[in-house]
């Protein structure tokens, strides 16, 4: 068994103001509040003598590589990401950080925000922009019909309202 893992699909360097600020703040408290916790404890753990059978020790380095990690991250992603925080000329078309409110053939609404694959938050209704439902919406007016391919076969959207923040 080989270590090759193929490589992902890019993602859409694209962000909310509201998502940046997100990833901002995770950065800001594992760097400088979560980062120094994880150091003390690790420099007592080390203090106490044999780090070989020191459980504590070994814990906290593995949450050092963990933040670090994240850390890493997170500054590369945000260096590589693009805030759009201005609405777009044609607010009656479904662009980038709308949210936009659909029927289904049932006549149930739902109501979805386009964002970012960083900002991707289904409890929160934010949809990611390369998900098939949001391809399928951009570009389109109101009372436009959508066709998405689900796993559980094709399903149509009918788009009842767009808004932008």
């Amino acid at each position: 068994m080989s270590r090759y893992r193929p490589p992902r699909a890019p993602s859409t360097a694209l962000i909310t103001p509201e998502g940046e600020a997100r990833m901002r703040s995770e950065l800001h408290e594992l760097w400088h509040v979560r980062r120094p916790q994880v150091t003390q404890s690790v420099s007592e753990a080390a203090a106490q003598g044999d780090r070989s059978e020191n459980a504590e020790y070994t814990y906290g380095k593995k949450m050092l590589r963990e933040i670090d990690s994240r850390v890493r991250f997170l500054r590369k992603r945000l260096e590589s990401l693009k805030v759009v925080s201005q609405p777009p000329s044609d607010a009656h078309k479904v662009y980038f950080g709308a949210w936009v409110t659909v029927e289904d053939e049932d006549g149930q609404p739902s109501r979805y925000r386009i964002v970012g694959p960083d900002e991707l938050d289904l409890k929160l209704h934010l949809i990611s922009i390369d998900s098939p439902l949001a391809r399928a919406l951009l570009g389109k007016a109101l009372d436009s019909e959508v066709n998405v391919q689900t796993p559980t076969g094709e399903k149509s959207w009918y788009i009842v309202a767009i808004d932008y923040p």
